[in-house]
């Protein structure tokens, strides 16, 4: 008898050890999969281009243009704006010195100083014009420089760093349709070069993100066909790696990847991640829209969780946990001592967001 009390006894408390253990991983399985929301910036905003710079004061990320939460064409907006990771402050700055808000802007991050790219301009008659200037922005003193014309003004592209130097702008939309241009500005003798074309569908609205001489563009938005004078969009559910030549760097050797997991994304925010050799993507939408975020369908676009990277090493797609926040409507996901961010974009029925979330890695 007392031996089998005694082995009963054992056989609860690893009963009751192996509960509290299942209790312990989802919890830790249940925060990894948790959006921190580390602050909010001064006003929300979506479409707007990120770019990140570390001042004297510590690092910042920063909003340029965009969209307000009106979600019409008085709506967008030249605001520019600072989130201080210190303090965890969001600061209003100068704005852009244009005189139209932009849409579908980008910026990216070279020494320390960031480089803002065209965007298109919206009027009251909803006729849209991709503009061709790029600006520099003192991330010390706060202050923009007109940098120089872009060869083909381009908006909704993918922005892409190269050695420090090199801004690739790869396909995206100029006034009337997408194009396959891969566009290079060499930030220090202000020339600009075409390099090999993107070979996958000319899209807007695409992502990806460079680590070391590869880049990885997916999907995004294609004109599929012309009714009545109306040009018709659909998702293009696509996946390139392009490597840079490492002598002369207006060649990429383009190679066509499988399909990555879940379904395809628009405005997806990414990055590459160099300490895993990886490139990220979180978020976006699987039907296309206009700005307002309705989409071409007349339907509601809704935001999504997913989250992915692609692996340099195994050139392997893998699928993360779901984000626990949906998001869309995103020009950059950004990276910062390992950790990324996301400012401001759209969040479920369309609403414009004010919020700084630290992605979970």
């Amino acid at each position: 008898m007392l031996r089998e009390q005694i082995e009963r006894h054992s056989m609860l408390k690893l009963i009751r050890n192996l509960f509290c253990l299942l209790l312990t991983i989802s919890a830790v399985s249940a925060f990894s999969n948790q959006a921190e929301v580390i602050g909010t910036l001064p006003e929300a905003i979506s479409n707007n281009a990120v770019a990140a710079a570390k001042t004297s004061t510590g690092w910042q990320l920063y909003s340029f243009n965009g969209l307000r939460k009106s979600k019409d064409w008085q709506g967008v907006t030249n605001l520019a704006m600072r989130f201080d990771l210190t303090t965890r402050r969001g600061y209003s700055i100068d704005k852009i010195p244009y005189k139209a808000g932009r849409l579908a802007s980008i910026a990216v991050t070279v020494k320390n100083k960031i480089y803002l790219f065209g965007g298109y301009t919206v009027n009251d008659k909803h006729e849209e014009k991709s503009m061709p200037d790029v600006y520099q922005f003192d991330p010390e003193t706060q202050k923009f420089t007109y940098f120089t014309d872009m060869s083909i003004p381009v908006d909704d592209t993918v922005a892409l760093v190269y050695q420090e130097r090199y801004i690739y702008l790869i396909s995206g939309w100029h006034d009337v349709g997408n194009i396959a241009d891969v566009q290079v500005l060499d930030t220090e003798t202000k020339k600009w070069f075409f390099a090999t074309p993107y070979p996958g569908d000319a899209a807007f609205g695409h992502a990806g993100g460079l680590v070391g001489n590869q880049m990885v563009i997916v999907d995004g938005v294609k004109v599929s066909a012309v009714k009545n004078n109306r040009r018709q969009f659909s998702m293009t559910n696509s996946a390139y790696i392009g490597e840079i030549n490492a002598d002369d760097f207006t060649q990429i050797n383009w190679r066509q990847l499988p399909p990555h997991p879940g379904h395809p994304g628009y405005r997806m925010a990414a990055t590459g991640i160099p300490a895993s050799n990886q490139v990220m993507f979180v978020g976006g939408s699987d039907n296309p829209y206009n700005y307002n975020g309705i989409g071409y369908n007349g339907e509601p676009s809704q935001p999504s969780r997913q989250r992915f990277v692609f692996d340099l090493i195994t050139q392997q797609w893998q699928l993360l946990t779901p984000h626990a926040q949906a998001t869309m409507d995103h020009r950059g996901l950004l990276l910062v001592d390992g950790k990324t961010y996301l400012l401001g974009g759209m969040l479920g029925k369309q609403k414009v967001s004010n919020q700084v979330i630290k992605v979970a890695p």
